[in-house]
Order: structure tokens, then sequence, then C-alpha cells
């Protein structure tokens, strides 16, 4: 017997998934994604009638739409079951134009999470096929075509072959190489902190910091000010309490996650790039095989999404999970809904687990150590969202002599709160700092003062974390369009990962300066977050696509048109090396190459020899005292340090020196980064500075 129902969705995992649902009846296959697309080998629209796209099958595709028919053929009724966002709206749609559906019939299913209910309960109310969202996805697709399509052969004749230009990936490397600028501007200034320890009586020692003079708050510029400040206050005499200042604090918990969320707090927490989260949130979406009776199942809800919003049937089911594992005082009665973001899309839920009993705990045995951890951190910002407040009991006491105010803060948590389970990234984890029992009017004696020089620090470069929120507040692309964008401007070696964090290569600064000067538009922030809004609109069928698209399109075919005229070649001169090649003797060039920088033959291709450059850190070698350190890279690209007088000295670390060695065992001291921070600290762990930011 052969099914009579045929569903089709993109993946053959969601496919398996749904198939154990949906019983014999129904035979679920898969697309392997789109099936059609512009074409490759020409810019693919018709400018004369009304930009209409030219779509192709897909090459390679011809199999899978081979069997789609066939299967099509046989069946009763058909189901597109594609994802619930504009791909998926785009994807069913080009599906039912290959099988000469009507777009018009109630064939389109769509579910947010893959368990048995939802799916059953979405094959009750099938629905025809949205234009409005499929016009939307077409509008960005002829967008990002009309630029990429016009720009990058521009790139191609005047810089160097294999380069691109993009919608969003214009605006992430311009954000790059802005804040590179930044940093190469910044002018560090001094200033000073006057950190004190005092005690009252027989009780514990606490520290207060300098706030001011005669109860106004005071900067310490330098040194002087410093001494002036200790100049004043006698040693001899005991600082007078003037004030102290109790309150009760609350910490609320982050929202449940959204893409844009998620993305950062798995590169921030777990050290995950864009592009494997949602790897992995895929996976966890499409279904994992629980085994024994409960087969495969998808653990979270669909991980597109710009909703913080939760069902009402997800809040009771961890309201009863809560009440179970931390008691009822955990439990929030009132969730505070979290704001949408400008220009965010409501259709879905927020990213959280399909049922808040799967804890972690018991998925360890089915779920790979990758996809555990994201697992993990999406249950628990999940449940944590749905807890009461952490309450904070905090205190501020002022201490005064002589003019001089010193302010100490104490804080104790007197209710755990979500943070019981789960602390952002964003939020330290609050620490007890516990002073004595001080009124007003009791005296403390000052019993040391620990006076320190600082420099303000220049703005850190992006971390993938960081790049992906400021695209987000710029209402530059979407969430799901980040993962891509970030993989280009890496793959085109316009940027390069410098300790987890983007740096420009002298090719991105150059493709920037050209986008910069011969196409404003594309560079502009405001420009291309107003039409991520009209696109938007294109979805809720406020506006209509080919007038997005007219509008945009008009004044950016003029700036292509004096481009071609105005861009000269870009000669990316190989520099002379200093010395000859020690195979042929003849001079040896700098050239420009994929990786950056490196060393090769003038006589290129007659001779073949090319050395990689090595970077000198203007450190001496620690160990020989006679070469100096270099910066290297190891087979898999990861940066380390050795010397340069290799092989006869074989030093070898992994973490930067900094040359100058530990006051306590005499070790070369080296550079430690972590998570956007510096700290400069002895291998052998004697030894450590105040960290900095990166």
């Amino acid at each position: 017997m052969t099914a009579k129902n045929l569903v089709i969705v993109e993946s053959p995992a969601k496919a398996k998934t749904i198939e154990k649902y949906l019983g014999r009846n129904y035979k679920v296959v898969a697309s392997l994604g789109h099936i059609r697309d512009l074409p490759k080998s020409q810019m693919g629209i018709d400018f004369e009638h009304n930009y209409e796209p030219k779509y192709i099958s897909i090459r390679g595709k011809g199999d899978v739409i081979k069997e789609l028919k066939k299967n099509a053929k046989k069946a009763d009724h058909i189901y597109l079951a594609a994802d619930p966002d504009r791909e998926g709206e785009a994807i069913a749609w080009h599906v039912s134009h290959i099988l000469n559906l009507d777009p018009k019939d109630k064939n389109r299913v769509v579910f947010n999470e893959i368990t048995k209910d939802a799916v059953k309960n979405a094959f009750k109310t099938p629905r025809s096929i949205d234009m409005n969202l499929v016009d939307a996805q077409q509008a960005r697709r002829i967008l990002d075509r009309l630029v990429g399509y016009s720009i990058s052969p521009l790139l191609w004749a005047k810089v160097k072959k294999g380069l691109s230009a993009g919608r969003v990936q214009s605006v992430a490397l311009k954000l790059i190489i802005d804040r590179e600028n930044e940093i190469r501007n910044f002018k560090p200034e001094e200033y000073w902190s006057l950190d004190a320890e005092f005690k009252k009586g027989a009780s514990k020692k606490f520290a207060a910091s300098f706030y001011g003079l005669n109860g106004k708050k005071m900067a310490l510029p330098n040194n002087d000010k410093v001494q002036e400040v200790l100049r004043g206050i006698n040693k001899k005499q005991p600082f007078t309490i003037t004030n102290v200042v109790k309150k009760e604090r609350k910490r609320f918990p982050a929202p449940p996650f959204t893409t844009s969320s998620l993305q950062q707090e798995a590169n921030r927490k777990l050290g995950f790039p864009t592009r494997k989260t949602m790897m992995l949130a895929q996976q966890l979406y499409e279904g994992i095989n629980l085994g024994g009776k409960l087969g495969t199942v998808g653990l979270i809800t669909y991980m597109r999404t710009d909703s913080t919003r939760v069902s009402n049937v997800a809040k009771t089911e961890t309201s009863h999970f809560i009440h179970e594992a931390y008691g009822e005082a955990y439990a929030a009665v009132k969730i505070r809904q979290g704001k949408l973001q400008e220009g965010a899309q409501d259709a879905h839920e927020a990213i959280r687990p399909t049922s808040t009993m799967r804890t972690p705990e018991q998925m360890e045995k089915v779920l790979n150590k990758d996809q555990m951890k994201l697992y993990r951190l999406i249950w628990s910002r999940f449940v944590a969202s749905e807890m009461t407040p952490a309450v904070i009991n905090t205190v501020q006491v002022t201490l005064e002599q002589n003019g001089a105010t010193f302010r100490a803060n104490g804080s104790q948590t007197k209710f755990a709160g979500f943070t019981k389970l789960y602390v952002s990234s964003r939020d330290e984890e609050a620490k007890d700092n516990l002073l004595p029992e001080l009124a007003i009017g009791d005296e403390a004696t000052l019993v040391k003062t620990d006076p320190a020089q600082h420099f303000t620090q220049p703005p850190a470069r992006y971390s993938e974390a960081n790049l992906v929120k400021a695209l987000e507040e710029n209402g530059v692309g979407r969430p799901s369009t980040y993962a891509p964008t970030i993989e280009t401007i890496k793959k085109r070696y316009y940027v390069k990962m410098t300790a987890r964090r983007f740096e420009p290569t002298e090719l991105g600064e150059i493709v920037n300066d050209l986008i910069n000067e011969f196409f404003p538009d594309i560079v502009n922030i405001k420009f291309t977050a107003t039409v991520e809004s009209e696109l938007d609109s294109i979805e809720t069928g406020k506006t209509d696509w080919v007038k997005v698209i007219d509008q945009f399109y008009q004044p950016f075919a003029k700036e292509v048109e004096s481009a071609e005229k105005g861009i000269e070649k870009v000669q990316i001169k190989d520099e002379p090396a200093g010395f000859d090649c020690d195979i042929c003797g003849a001079p040896m060039v700098i050239k420009l190459g994929r990786f950056g920088k490196f060393y090769a033959c003038s006589r290129f291709p007659e001779c073949r020899n090319t050395k990689a450059i090595v970077k000198e850190i203007g450190v001496i070698c620690p160990k020989c005292g006679k070469g100096q350190v270099v910066e290297r890279k190891s087979k898999r690209n990861r940066t380390f340090y050795g010397c340069s007088r290799y092989p006869d000295c074989d030093f070898v670390s992994w973490d930067k020196p900094v040359g100058r060695d530990c006051p306590k065992c005499g070790h070369f001291l080296v550079e430690k980064r972590s998570r956007g921070k510096v700290q400069i600290v002895c291998p052998n762990g004697d030894y450590k500075e105040e960290t900095v930011k990166a």
C-alpha cells in the first residue's frame, strides 16, 4: 500500500522525525534545502519587467526534483512543511511551482517545534502559501544579488580575483575597520585610584575607596593629586562614619533566547562561533533519538526567532518543574515580558526546550559534547527566565576625616532566586562582600592606603558576540543571516581572528575604502537598516516588493556606472624584501596572498620559492638571550611564539612573552587572554598582575 499523503520538508533529519509521528498513511521526503535559485552565471533579473527573477533548478538537484515529482504523482494530498519563516515559505513556494500545485490551495503546514502534539495539530489546520513572506524573501534575494553581482566584478577587475561585496557583509566589515581606526587613534589618559583598608575596633578589616573632598566627587588625574589627598589625612586620627545607606535590590533574570542572544551567549560562554551555534541548534530542533519508546524528538523550538514570547503550555509545565525542583519561592508568579527589538519578527516563540522535564542531566546520554553544552545553555536560560528575581541587600558607608571622603560598598544575597540556576554572561555573578556592622557616628581607623596608576584603555576589537550585537542594534541584516555573513568576511580574508577577535587585513581595508568611496549607501548603516525595515513591511503586506527594489536600484545603478569609470586599478604592489632568493639569487619580494603577506621570489613562476613572514614582537628570547621572539603559525593556523634563531634555539610558547621576568621566581612573564581580557602572569603560578580589557 502506498502512502496517500506526501509531506515535503527541507532536511532528511526533520523528515525522519516527522514520519514517526504521522504514521504509515504519510510519506515524508526532503527537498534538501532550496531547489530553485537565481543562476550563478548571470544577474538573473529582468530589469524591463519589474525586476522579475529568472529562477532555474539548482545544479545537482535534478535527482531530488525527479524523486519529488515521482512521489507527488502517487499521492492524493501533498503537504509543504518547510520551516516556519521567510526562507521556509519560499522553499514551499518553489516546490509547489515545480509540482504544479496551486499556491492558493491549503497545503502549507507550519509548526514551531518538532514534537508529536505540535506536528499532529499543525496537520489539522493547513493554510495556503503566504505570498507576503515569499515576496519578502524574494526581495532580499534580489537586493543581495544586485549588490553582489554589481560590485564584485568591479573588485575582481580593479583589485583581485575572488573578492566579493554584499549588503550586510560590507557593513560588518566597515564596523570592524571603524573600530580598528578608533584603536589606532586612541590616546591613553592617566588616572589614579586610591583604595584603603579600615578597621572598626576589633572587627574584621574592610575595604573602601576614595570618593572626593568636602562631599564632592573628585577624580585623581595624577600622582600629585593623590599625594595632596594623602597629605590632608591625619594617620593618627580616626575617620567618622557620616552616612550609612541600606537598600534592597532586585535582579531580574534575562529573557529566554532569541536567535541573536543565543549566538552572543554561546560565543561568550561556550566560545562557539556563530555558525557552529546555528548548526547545533538545527540538530536539536530537527530531532535527537532518545532511544526506546520515545524515539526521535525535537528538543528545542525553532531557532530562528526575534521573539521572547513563551506559550502558556510551556509556562505551566515550567512552573510545575520549578515548584518540584526548587520550591514555591523560586517560581515566578508574573513573568516580565522582554521588549521586542525594533523591526523584530514576533511570529514565533522564544528558543526554549520543547519540554522542561527533559533536563540536561537526562539528555547527557543521548547528546554529544557540543550539543549537550548548547542544550544546557538553552534549558537553563529558559527555566531561569520563569523564576523569581534575586534579592540583594546592599549597604553604602561614607567615611570622612578633614574633608576627605571614602566610600565602602557591601552586598549580601538575601535570596538567590533565578541565580541558583543561571547567570547571563553580561551579569557578573554577585559575590557577597560583607561589611562589619557600622552606624552613623562610629569611628574607624585607617589601616593602609593603596594608590594605583591606571591608563584609559582603547575600545576592544569585536568578538563574534559583539559584532552580532552591533549588527542587531543597528538593524542591519537579520539574526539568521549573521552566521553566513561572518563566514564570508573570514573566507575572503577581509578579516582574521586574533585572540578570538576580528582584526581587519590590508585586503579588507582596501575593499572597504573602495566601497566607502564609490558606494556610500551600501555601507551607510542607517540606509541599510531602512532597507531592512522595508523588507519587514513587505512581509506584513504593507509594501509592494517591486517598489522597494526600485527605490534601492535607481540610485544604486548610477553609483555602479560612476564606479566603473572612476575606480582606478588598485595595484597591490610587491614590496622589495631586502634580501635575495636562496634558490636562484633573484631579489625576493613581499606579496599579499589569501592569508596575508609572504615572501616570494620575483622570478615567479620560473622560481616558486616562498617563505613565511615572521613578525617580531620586540622581545629578546628568554632562553638564549640572543634571538628575537617571533610570532609563528602552527599547521592549524594557531599563533605561537618561538625564537628567531630556531633550530639553534628551540624556545617555544603558546602565550606571548612580555619581556619581563617574574619578581618572585625569575621565570619569563606571559600575556594570558580570555573573554576579552588580558592578564600578565607567571606560567609557574607565582605572580599575576591586574586584569585589563583586551
